[in-house]
């Protein structure tokens, strides 16, 4: 017999799947279109500012970024409750930056080396432990990432409520398509076992790890940070951990609930992160 609980999470399996197929059709339709102005304007674009998914189109045919949002479950439609207090400040002044890459920067950290990367949010300071023995590209990534200044002063823009229990940051364009112009491999996925009869495994409280389009090898810059055990595909590169303080943050911003009144859309908080770094000790 099916329990109510594998029934929710075979309902968030089966929504997940069917964003992942709206957005690669999204994605097809938008080159379609992007080729005819350009066939009509007979203008060569570089880089392009639109983006599909969580990256922005480099002006080659080359993958974009991939940061599609992790998965949540239907929900049965209710009128959305009067949002809580904002418990966070007010940014610091300024705006997320716009550079892309082509490509994916060379690998350039100690596998054997402690890395911490470190979230000044307007709800709090978010430490997290970077796991680069088993997942050093990533690790690599973000390190170049955060020295190049480019997760700060950008949104965390969607909070999940019901099924699953993350926060999704990392896309300077806040909407959920915006990414660094290139792609990493996935990694360290089978650090929570494999999946069962359910097609999930559980992803625990305090782990940091990379959203993607639904197809592999597909992250880019944005992430999620799980504030409560949440069972999900073993599709998601987990490379690092929340400490306590860093969940205590989260709990905060979950507290205030999300903008749809369905468990899943942006957060009520203002969650901005001010500076982003990644430092070794």
């Amino acid at each position: 017999m099916v329990t109510k609980d594998q029934r929710r999470r075979q309902l968030a399996r089966e929504k997940f799947e069917r964003q992942q197929q709206r957005r690669v059709e999204l994605r097809h339709k938008s080159r379609t279109r992007n080729a005819v102005i350009a066939a009509v304007a007979v203008v060569v674009i570089a880089g392009v500012g639109g983006a599909w998914l969580g990256g922005a189109f480099d002006g080659s045919d080359k993958k974009s970024d991939a940061a599609a949002k992790a998965s949540a479950p239907a929900a049965t439609p209710t009128t959305p409750a009067k949002p809580a207090a904002d418990p966070c400040a007010k940014p610091a002044a300024g705006t997320p930056g716009k550079q892309q890459w082509k490509t994916a920067p060379a690998l350039s950290i100690d596998k054997t080396a402690k890395y911490t990367f470190t979230l000044q949010t307007t709800c709090g300071a978010i430490p997290i432990a970077l796991n680069a023995a088993k997942a050093p590209e990533t690790v690599s990534s973000f390190k170049f990432l955060a020295d190049k200044g480019f997760f700060d002063h950008t949104k965390c823009h969607r909070l999940t409520t019901a099924g699953i229990y993350v926060l999704q940051c990392g896309d300077p364009t806040g909407s959920g398509s915006g990414g660094p112009g290139y792609t990493i491999p996935d990694e360290n996925l089978t650090a929570f076992g494999k999946a069962g009869a359910s097609g999930s495994v559980t992803y625990p409280a305090g782990t940091i790890a990379m959203a993607n389009t639904g197809q592999p090898h597909t992250g880019g810059s944005q992430f999620f940070l799980v504030y409560k055990d949440s069972p999900l595909a073993p599709s998601y590169t987990p490379f690092g951990t929340i400490g306590a303080d860093g969940l205590k943050v989260l709990t905060k911003i979950a507290g205030a609930g999300e903008s749809s009144g369905q468990g899943d859309g942006a957060p009520n908080a203002t969650v901005v992160i001010d500076k982003a770094t990644v430092t070794q000790s």
